[in-house]
């Protein structure tokens, strides 16, 4: 699967958190990831790259306007959203009405763990 990987860019360490423990995965093996700041994706048309994919995916722990616009977008092309915040924080209610699935996690390799379980469900 293709799978669009959304984030705040302010006060969260996204490489760290997402992008290694996501690309040192199973999962990286077996899917396409998107992170859409990641060297290879600057200067990606992001709305493009979510219409083609097969699941967005969100880290909604921090309100980030952007990534509410993408969810949007993701919403509007049909495409699965699940979204995904770190414990000891509230996500937007709002998600719930989008997202098939809001996802609560401790740690990185926890992530990555419940993203393999609800990717095996899409």
């Amino acid at each position: 699967m293709k799978i669009y990987f959304a984030h705040p860019r302010n006060n969260f360490d996204y490489e760290k958190e997402l992008y290694k423990p996501l690309r040192a995965s199973i999962l990286n093996s077996a899917h396409q990831f998107i992170f859409p700041h990641e060297k290879e994706a600057n200067g990606s048309n992001s709305k493009g790259a979510i219409r083609s994919c097969d699941v967005f995916c969100a880290e909604v722990s921090q309100p980030a306007t952007g990534v509410g616009i993408e969810i949007g977008w993701a919403d509007m092309f049909d495409v699965p959203v699940l979204g995904f915040y770190k414990k000891g924080t509230k996500p937007s209610s709002s998600l719930n009405y989008i997202a098939r699935e809001v996802i609560e996690y401790s740690d990185s390799n926890e992530l990555v763990e419940k993203l393999s379980d609800s990717l095996a469900k899409i």
